[in-house]
């Protein structure tokens, strides 16, 4: 009896492998009509009420001089500033987008990040007061980073 348990079960895992693998041959066969294009990090951001034109004039100051020395260094491609039509209660009304060349661009040293904030704030702490101070005219509502898809021509 046991010979008999033993055979229908290499039966059953003979009969799962001949089914399995067309299946993942079938699944390897189409090309690969894409390519992997920069990375673009989107965040959502809820201005608070009256605070919408103070958060778009420190995008169009501060933030906007990021943007720009990140151009300069060849990391940023291009950046984005949306407004949201008719967001419902806490949700972002207003949406940034940074289009990054590529992942590599996030592995900058500390020692780098600091020497360009001090140079846009002045200094480390005047950064971190900005950084407090914005939080009275925006609240953030997430954001995710992602990679486009460059189809193959």
């Amino acid at each position: 009896m046991f010979q008999r348990i033993q055979s229908t079960a290499s039966a059953a895992v003979i009969a799962a492998a001949l089914v399995t693998i067309p299946m993942a041959a079938s699944a390897q066969t189409a090309a690969r009509v894409y390519d992997q294009g920069p990375v673009w990090a989107i965040s959502y951001v809820e201005t608070k009420p009256g605070m919408f034109d103070d958060y778009m004039a420190y995008l169009n100051s501060t933030w906007s001089k990021f943007q720009e020395a990140g151009k300069k260094r060849g990391e940023v491609l291009d950046y984005r500033v949306l407004s949201v039509n008719n967001p419902r209660d806490h949700e972002p009304d207003v949406i940034l987008m940074i289009e990054y060349k590529n992942m590599a661009v996030f592995d900058r040293s500390l020692d780098e990040q600091d020497k360009e904030t001090s140079t846009i704030f002045g200094s480390l702490p005047k950064s971190n007061q900005a950084a407090v101070a914005r939080e009275n005219v925006r609240l953030l509502r997430g954001g995710l980073d992602a990679r486009e898809i460059v189809f193959k021509k």
